[in-house]
């Protein structure tokens, strides 16, 4: 570049008239060879020489008026000093205790001149004087100096403190004199302290050495560094002498700013070090561009951030207003010692046509770009020929319309009745569109038209000039010269086609100002109606795998409730926006008036989550009808999962199970008692009737499949009115917050007294939930009730048979006491069965227990785990009939083992004789 020459000063080009320097460098000789520098010269010739001599001139003279400056400061410090201390000592004579009252005696001399040496010597001053109001000396530390008389001491007496510059005899001194003055504010004496103008000047000469020492060595750094920048400054003019540095200076800048290229140098913070004339004229740089930051010349947004960046660049073009510029950038190091960047720029304008087809090509892959990220943004069919109408205008048309067939729109497979559609959108870049609306049916019945043509050949057409094009007005003259009246002129018709088979059909129309479709338009729309095709394809399988999802899980997540009295239940169940998910919950009633709430969750979306669901639901269903306890229930549906893993991972076909969780509960209303139990999953809110939220600490066990672990239940008593909350992971967990923040919400939004399930539901529902929630969510908010104690009959039964018609009539008892005489005959038949085998093939304790709700429930548990089947006997058999009995009368029965024993039971409707078998009946009590 220009200026990084590393010539010697011999061969540098003579100045005008073909004579060289008379230096003798410069001279006839041998040459230095290249690259060498130049001996730093230390004559007075030199630029370093001359600036090192006037720096240290003006390094003197600083230092004389700094030091000066400090003498006087230090002479005006000293006195004001002296000012000070007489003053105080002064004034504290005369207004110390017995001053007054001694200048009152009949002789106060040796009263006071014992405390006038005292004071002087205390406070540091040179004399103290105690006078009369005549002014003589009363006391004096110069005892040869009481009796005489005071030089100006009027003013005290007069009662004023002054303060002055004293010069006679004694000695001249600063002094201070102030009245004294008895309770009555009369003057009675005075009192005079000073020091000695001779004091003074011996301080100050003690501190003069010291100033004048600083003013040495503060010489001395000056000298110093001064002479460490002359060096500087000599290394960095290489030795040269003023002439020299004339001369190169010239030559650097006549080349600069000859050559027709333009030349910026910029420093590492950016800023603008140097532009010869060409820069200037070529990138209009306004006359104070130098030194101002890169981004504040307007070089426009590509050359500035090449600039700032400093990047290497070798014939970049770069827009500069009106010019295209090739530029090239390289950095300054390491031929400097500054980093830095210098760009230079040729002008090539010509290239401008050039660069203009270049940008349509460009704006064209911008607009497919565009259309790949725009397009298919969501798996909706309508809203995905909306989108590509969309992105086409006004980039590549005026009008878009799109048309779909009937079988797509609806998430079929699209069938070869390609001649019917109906219009899905229309974009135009004016609101007032000639053409038929969305929801038309458009039908495509004359075979010269362009879109036929299009269809037939499976290829885009393009129709330059519509008005000299007639067989596109075949189909409908007055449509066609409505068109035309509005301004349209050019068409270009594409098929939407995607694995080979036509979804559709794109149209892309050109309006009044805008310049006719072209061939290379047409692979542009081209192009777009294919990925289009691909967007819309994939949302027509969406729809259809969404609507088959959403019928299956409405198919396997329960429609209702059951009736039952134990819990108040109200349900929620929230899609996610992905679809349909694998969250599901149910309630179960159970035996003796108890109930069974599941809230489970499987990971994922879709038609296997919906089916991984509905199986585990179902398994939850059968498992309860066998009264399971909640942690051995989840035992087998663990290993349920685990064999479903075990198949699908052998096939390999299938997805894993592993991953679902589950929480089962079941509430006895007899006691309040609630048990449960969870594998993976969350833990319930347990809201009591003040409306205090607490989660309870419940045993955690692994996800459903995860095997070798044993399942724990945990127990809660609930008062009567509390509420139960169950929910999925998607209630309380977002990205927008974590579990710990969505538990707050959640006990922030239940933790109402007197809140219905229903209300905690809604209200959980707008406090949780953004509109459209990125997981699953179900949720179950049961409130408990008690059974009435009235309702229930407990009796503790000896282990001997002769008990039984003691219990039998006291159950007669009870049922007469609840009004339920016609069951009695069924009641007693059905307890002396259940209780006789009990006591017969069972084991102590015996207890019968009757529950009275909706039905009226017997129950008689032993302490033996054996459990009674029900069989026909044959007609030889003694026995063996008794539980066909009870199945007979009862509207069922069945076996449940607790912790000590087993529990049979037996449910009866009231109200209705249950219908028997009469004819087995019968056969059954032949024997």
């Amino acid at each position: 570049m220009i200026g990084r020459s590393r010539r010697s000063r011999s061969e540098a080009a003579p100045p005008p008239g073909g004579r060289r320097s008379a230096d003798p460098s410069t001279g006839p000789g041998p040459r230095r060879p290249p690259g060498r520098r130049h001996a730093p010269s230390r004559s007075l010739g030199t630029v370093a020489a001359q600036v090192f001599l006037l720096q240290v001139i003006v390094v003197l003279v600083l230092v004389a008026a700094a030091a000066t400056a400090l003498v006087l400061q230090s002479r005006y410090d000293a006195q004001n000093d002296a000012r000070q201390r007489v003053l105080a000592a002064a004034e504290a004579f005369a207004h110390a205790p017995g001053t007054a009252a001694a200048l009152r005696s009949p002789d106060p001399t040796p009263l006071l001149q014992p405390s006038a040496v005292q004071a002087q010597t205390g406070s540091g001053v040179d004399f103290v004087s105690v006078m009369n109001t005549k002014g003589v000396r009363l006391a004096d530390n110069d005892p040869q100096l009481v009796g005489t008389h005071a030089q100006d001491v009027s003013r005290a007496v007069a009662g004023e403190t002054f303060i002055d510059t004293f010069h006679g005899k004694p000695s001249d001194a600063v002094r201070a004199v102030v009245p004294v003055t008895d309770p009555s504010g009369r003057v009675v004496g005075v009192v005079q302290a000073g020091i000695q103008i001779q004091t003074l000047g011996h301080l100050l000469d003690q501190q003069v050495p010291m100033l004048l020492g600083a003013a040495a060595l503060a010489l001395a750094l000056a000298t110093a560094g001064t002479a460490l920048v002359s060096r500087r400054l000599r290394r960095q003019t290489h030795g040269l002498g003023p002439a020299e540095m004339t001369r190169m200076y010239e030559h650097h800048d006549a080349v600069l700013h000859a050559v027709r290229e333009g030349v910026l140098i910029v420093g590492a913070d950016g800023r603008l070090l140097l532009a010869n004339d060409e820069a200037r004229r070529l990138l209009h740089l306004p006359p104070d561009a130098d030194q101002r930051h890169v981004t504040e010349l307007g070089l426009g947004p590509e050359l500035t951030r090449l600039l700032v960046a400093g990047e290497i660049a070798s014939d970049r073009v770069c827009p500069a207003g009106d010019r295209l510029l090739a530029v090239n950038t390289r950095r300054t190091a390491p031929y400097g010692d500054v980093p830095g960047l210098v760009a230079s720029f040729r002008d090539t304008t010509e290239l401008q046509a050039l660069s203009g087809r270049a940008e349509v090509a460009r704006g064209r892959l911008t607009l497919l770009y565009e259309a790949g990220v725009r397009i298919g943004t969501t798996l909706d069919v309508r809203h995905t020929a909306q989108e590509l109408a969309e992105v086409a205008v006004p980039r590549l048309a005026d009008v878009v319309t799109v048309e779909l067939l009937e079988s797509v729109l609806q998430g079929e497979e699209p069938t070869g009745a390609v001649h019917r559609m109906r219009r899905t959108a229309v974009r135009g870049s004016r609101p007032d569109t000639p053409l038929q609306p969305v929801g038309d049916l458009i039908r495509f019945v004359v075979a010269d038209t362009p879109m036929v043509a299009a269809l037939r050949r499976g290829k885009a057409v393009l129709v330059p000039d519509l008005h000299r094009a007639g067989d596109w007005r075949a189909q409908d003259p007055e449509g066609a010269r409505r068109v035309l009246e509005s301004g349209i002129h050019s068409l270009i018709t594409v098929p939407l086609r995607a694995r080979g088979v036509v979804l559709g059909m794109v149209n892309f129309w050109r309006g009044s100002g805008t310049p006719r479709f072209e061939e290379e338009d047409v692979a542009v729309a081209e192009e777009l109606g294919a990925r289009a095709a691909v967007a819309i394809d994939n949302a027509r399988r969406y729809s259809r795998e969404h609507a088959m999802a959403v019928t299956l899980q409405r198919n396997l997540l329960p429609r209702d409730l059951p009736e039952q009295d134990a819990l108040e239940v109200a349900w929620r169940y929230l899609p996610a926006q992905s679809g349909v998910g694998g969250d599901w919950f149910d309630v179960i009633p159970l035996p003796g008036f108890r109930v069974a709430l599941v809230v489970g969750d499987v990971v994922g979306h879709g038609l296997h989550a919906a089916v991984t669901m509905g199986r585990l639901r179902t398994a939850v269903l059968n498992f309860s009808s066998l009264d399971l306890p909640p942690e051995e229930l989840l035992g087998h549906l663990d290993e349920m999962v685990g064999r479903l893993d075990t198949q699908a991972a052998g096939d390999g076909e299938g997805s894993m199970v592993t991953g679902a969780t589950c929480l089962y509960a079941i509430y006895d209303p007899v006691g309040g008692r609630c048990t449960l139990s969870r594998a993976g999953h969350v833990a319930p809110a347990v809201v009591d009737p003040a409306g205090r939220v607490t989660f309870p600490e419940l045993p955690l066990s692994p996800p459903l499949g995860v095997g070798g672990h044993p399942f724990e239940a945990g127990e809660l008593e609930l008062p009567e009115g509390s509420r139960l909350v169950l929910f999925t992971d998607g209630l309380v967990e977002d990205r927008r917050r974590d579990i710990d923040e969505g538990l707050r919400m959640l006990a922030s939004a239940v933790g109402h007294a007197d809140q219905t399930p229903e209300e905690t539901c809604r209200a959980l529902m707008e406090t949780m939930l953004p509109d459209r929630p990125s997981d699953d969510v179900a949720l179950l908010v049961a409130r408990t009730r008690l059974l009435d104690p009235s309702c229930v009959a407990v009796w503790d039964v000896p282990f001997d048979a002769a008990a039984v018609s003691r219990v039998r009539a006291e159950v007669s008892r009870r049922l007469q006491e609840w009004q339920l005489e016609e069951s009695s005959f069924a009641t007693e038949l059905i307890l002396s069965e259940l209780l006789t085998n009990a006591i017969r093939y069972g084991a102590p304790p015996v207890r019968v227990r009757m529950l009275l709700g909706r039905t009226l429930v017997c129950e008689v548990s032993d302490g033996s785990n054996t459990s009674p089947r029900l069989r026909r006997a044959a007609s030889t058999d003694e026995g063996g009939r008794g539980l066909f009995l009870v199945s007979q009368f009862a509207e069922r029965w069945g076996t449940r083992y607790v912790a000590h024993g087993k529990v049979i039971w037996a449910e009866q409707t009231l109200g209705t004789a249950p219908e028997l078998d009469s004819a087995a009946l019968l056969d059954q009590m032949a024997w």
